[in-house]
């Protein structure tokens, strides 16, 4: 079975999706209809912006998903996926690219959610940050010991997980990881604790949007990063979809689930090979790939 999964903030670069616009005019008219959406040419910062530019919240959140969805697109019939999932904002690709919500409506999405994301972060002084070669039961263990808000925000593949708080707490917990026996604590160039509970405020603006927009049933059943487990009732998708901004992203479960449910091939469809990488790692006998168009 085909699973297809989309990467989340990260994955940018410049120049990304240049190439789909010189290639298919369907990419050139949905970039062109994007621009219109969001009230700012984004396909001059993708395209001829520097990474700075690029990694603006505003900016690079509907950057990955247009790079993503756009793609997708431009597949036609050979895009058909069994069983889709996206990793954080990826999640909101995977939600287009299984028919549960129309391209403009996702965009407008994914627009207000990099705002609400970005003022949240401004409210309190916080961060994430990576652990690497612990075990997740101990990472949980030390986050549930240290003052202040420090919570498991990502789980992307056995030994690394991502954590996420004030940073204070993050500071006192990558120590403590360390003394624990982490190969490495590191600290994140990121604005803010995304998938944590200072991002409440970002979570109520978004609900709001989320309530108001249709949902489809889907033609594929999503795995949301928050329940890990197949879903295509509409009304499911958008409770999980709203709770993702405060909860964690259990990407492991989620390729894990999707492999016993028969997921034999994993295709990535957007910028990078990020996840790919973390399905490996997940399982070393999946096969992955990335999505390109013929040329």
């Amino acid at each position: 079975m085909n699973a297809y999964i989309f990467p989340g903030q990260g994955a940018q670069f410049v120049g990304m999706g240049l190439d789909l616009y010189e290639k298919s005019p369907l990419a050139q008219e949905l970039f062109e209809k994007a621009n219109d959406i969001l009230g700012f040419h984004i396909t001059d910062i993708m395209f001829e912006g520097t990474a700075e530019d690029l990694k603006q919240t505003k900016v690079t959140q509907p950057a990955i998903f247009l790079h993503s969805v756009i793609l997708s697109k431009v597949l036609g019939d050979s895009f058909k996926p069994d069983m889709v999932a996206g990793h954080s904002l990826g999640e909101f690709s995977a939600l287009v690219a299984n028919g549960t919500l129309q391209f403009e409506d996702a965009l407008t999405l994914v627009s207000k959610r990099a705002m609400a994301m970005q003022k949240a972060c401004e409210v309190t002084p916080s961060t994430m940050a990576a652990v690497l070669a612990l075990p997740d039961a101990e990472v949980e263990k030390i986050c549930a010991e240290i003052e202040g808000v420090v919570v498991p925000a990502n789980y992307n593949c056995p030994g690394q997980l991502v954590i996420s708080g004030e940073i204070e707490a993050i500071n006192a917990a990558c120590e403590k990881m360390k003394e624990a026996g982490a190969k490495r604590a590191l600290v994140l160039p990121v604005g803010g604790a995304f998938h944590s509970p200072l991002m409440e405020p970002a979570r109520e603006e978004l609900a709001a949007a989320i309530e108001a927009t249709t949902f489809n049933t889907p033609t594929c059943p999503i795995y949301q990063n928050v329940t890990t487990t197949a879903v295509t009732d509409p009304s499911e998708i958008k409770k999980n979809l709203i709770a993702q901004l405060t909860a964690p992203v259990k990407w492991t479960q989620s390729v894990e689930q999707m492999i016993a449910d028969g997921a034999t091939l994993f295709t990535e469809v957007g910028p990078g090979k990020v996840l790919q990488g973390l399905v490996k790692k997940i399982n070393r006998a999946s096969d992955v790939a990335s999505a390109t168009i013929e040329e």
